[in-house]
């Protein structure tokens, strides 16, 4: 669970950053680069703020009601995972990070760091939903019926995933 939105992160996050940088080469413009830079700086925090604090109830209950997974289920691999999830969503960020750098024109860089605060946050809700998976001591995995709504528990070992989505470290 926690892969997917450690890789939604990553790719918010770099959208965002290559969306803003022709940001900063913008001389004209009805606003000028001081107030694109300050005003993406604020919206950075608050999409910030909002994404991490989203939904975090939800994961924290949902994480209560998980049910042990049964040994028969496969696990996906991260990379796996990580690369549906981008299969799914791909038309959706290339719009927004297209929107984003369009917006230098009217706004400098403030699209492409509302885009890089909202990847900010996802890593910040990754970190706390790897918090939760270490005080159960099992990591949360979605259902194999797709069902998003049902966590299932594996032990720690399993899967190539530590908590949090990132990549498990071999000792």
């Amino acid at each position: 669970m926690a892969v997917t939105v450690r890789a939604a992160a990553a790719w918010w996050w770099w959208a965002g950053v290559v969306a803003a940088l022709p940001g900063l080469a913008v001389t004209f413009g009805p606003t000028g680069r001081r107030i694109g830079v300050l005003s993406g700086a604020a919206l950075f925090v608050v999409a910030l703020v909002v994404t991490a604090l989203a939904r975090g109830g939800r994961h924290k209950a949902r994480a209560r009601a998980a049910s042990r997974a049964a040994k028969s289920v496969f696990l996906q691999d991260r990379r796996i995972t990580a690369r549906a999830w981008l299969r799914r969503r791909r038309w959706w960020l290339l719009l927004a990070f297209v929107l984003a750098a369009a917006s230098n024109v009217a706004l400098p860089c403030a699209g492409g760091m509302l885009l890089g605060g909202v990847g900010a946050g996802l890593w910040i809700r990754s970190r706390r939903l790897a918090r939760i998976e270490r005080a159960a001591d099992a990591l949360l995995w979605f259902r194999p019926d797709g069902d998003p709504a049902n966590y299932q528990l594996t032990g720690i070992a399993a899967g190539d995933a530590a908590p949090g989505g990132g990549p498990r470290r071999h000792r």
